[in-house]
């Protein structure tokens, strides 16, 4: 038998301390809900640090929708005062072709089409937040070595030998979340045959508040405009390729890699100078099985992972935190336990057909860009150069891309 004298006892276990596990954490905790955020860093962001200086390397395309979510949890106004970078116009092109697209807020109907943010800024103030809330427990420098279940809970063991107990466990452990392959949940992976190229740079002339991405014989490249001390001339870049030639834009000094960014992007901007280091990862789509379990789910990209194309990846996470945490709290308040496979279920209906159609949606783009089929370029070409020439269907595809789609949790609306 268990000794539960050892055990500590919460009401929710969230598994990850990045923004997705970060912002269930923060909606369950305002609702008074106990949970434990267990987390592998040693110590949460430096708050004084976050959005100073020189741009950190990730950052995430943050849509209206998702800012409407971190207002409500009244962290946007402190992300808004270290770094945020809003853009209201975008432009995507074929850089072996004369297709292209322009995208403006104004088209939308929409104040901005989004904001590129620093996921420091992000985190750093969704930790303030969790800070203030005494329900709330947050576990750093530790790992989760085994999940078990028993009647209607389940129990966490650290990699310290303690334990924690709770009807609910949310994995929010990223692509390879440890927590899943523990609850026996598949996961499918499709390789993309693609790496991401990260770095920051700083570009001869203002990127004006538009996000660019051109579609070259490789893969995607993306400046996406970041503003630092008022300076509206850097950007971060996400360049997605071949390994071999991810491999060989990463040995090039920075000088030579800022002369093939001018050079593959058209010289949009003017002159590129590299001002950070470079990094590069292997890119897969990854969509879990399933969701949930009783007293088990799954959030953010321990779900589901894409192909950075679209920069939807951090969004699909935000959305399913805040359906998750509505589901909960409405349960909670009908007196239902946290644990029951009817409140998951609902939780997995309402999120996985809108994260499956963006897996498909951005694969169909990866697909439709990488190939080298004439017939298939000539018609990419057409495509775009027809979709900018019809408003409504621009429209349509920008309401999309904001986050507009389906039922929206009450968080979010």
């Amino acid at each position: 038998m268990r000794q539960e004298t050892a055990v500590q006892r919460t009401e929710v276990i969230v598994v990850g301390g990045g923004m997705v596990g970060t912002t269930l954490t923060a909606l369950l905790g305002e609702a008074g809900v106990s949970v434990v955020r267990i987390d592998a860093r040693e110590a949460p962001i430096e708050t004084e640090t976050a959005g100073r200086g020189s741009p950190a390397l990730r950052v995430s395309a943050l849509t209206p929708v998702s800012q409407r979510l971190l207002s409500h949890l009244g962290v946007w106004p402190r992300m808004a005062g270290r770094r945020v970078t809003p853009y209201h116009r975008m432009l995507v092109w074929d850089g072996e072709g004369s297709g292209r697209i322009r995208f403006s807020a104004d088209e939308a109907g929409v104040e901005c089409l989004g904001h590129i943010v620093e996921n420091d800024v992000t985190l750093a103030a969704l930790e303030a937040c969790v800070a203030d809330m005494p329900n709330v427990h947050s576990c750093f420098g530790h790992r989760v070595t085994a999940l078990e279940t028993s009647g209607e809970r389940q129990y966490v063991t650290l990699d310290d030998d303690r334990c924690l107990s709770a009807p609910l466990v949310v994995a929010a452990d990223g692509a390879g979340s440890p927590l899943r392959e523990m609850a026996g949940i598949d996961n499918k992976v499709h390789e993309t045959g693609h790496h991401a190229l990260v770095t920051s740079v700083r570009t001869e002339r203002p990127h004006g508040g538009m996000a660019r991405q051109v579609f070259l014989a490789g893969g995607p490249l993306a400046f996406l405009p970041l503003t630092v001390d008022d300076v509206p001339s850097y950007c971060s870049i996400v360049w997605s390729t071949t390994p071999d030639e991810a491999a060989h834009l990463q040995s090039l000094s920075p000088s030579a890699l800022g002369d093939a960014l001018a050079r593959d992007s058209d010289a949009c901007l003017g002159q590129v100078q590299v001002i950070d280091r470079v990094v590069s990862f292997p890119l897969a789509q990854r969509h879990a099985r399933q969701y949930v379990k009783p007293g088990f789910a799954l959030v953010g990209d321990a779900a589901h992972s894409l192909h950075p194309l679209a920069g939807q990846g951090v969004n699909l996470g935000l959305m399913d935190a805040a359906v998750l945490a509505e589901e909960l709290l409405d349960a909670r308040r009908r007196g239902a336990a946290l644990s029951d496979p009817r409140i998951l279920s609902r939780y997995e209906r309402r999120r996985r057909p809108d994260n499956t159609a963006m897996l498909a949606l951005m694969d169909g783009f990866r697909l439709l860009f990488g190939t080298r089929q004439p017939t298939l370029r000539l018609a990419r070409n057409l495509g775009l150069s027809s979709v900018d020439r019809f408003t409504s269907l621009k429209r349509l595809l920008m309401h999309q891309a904001t986050g507009e789609r389906g039922r929206l949790p009450r968080t979010c609306r």
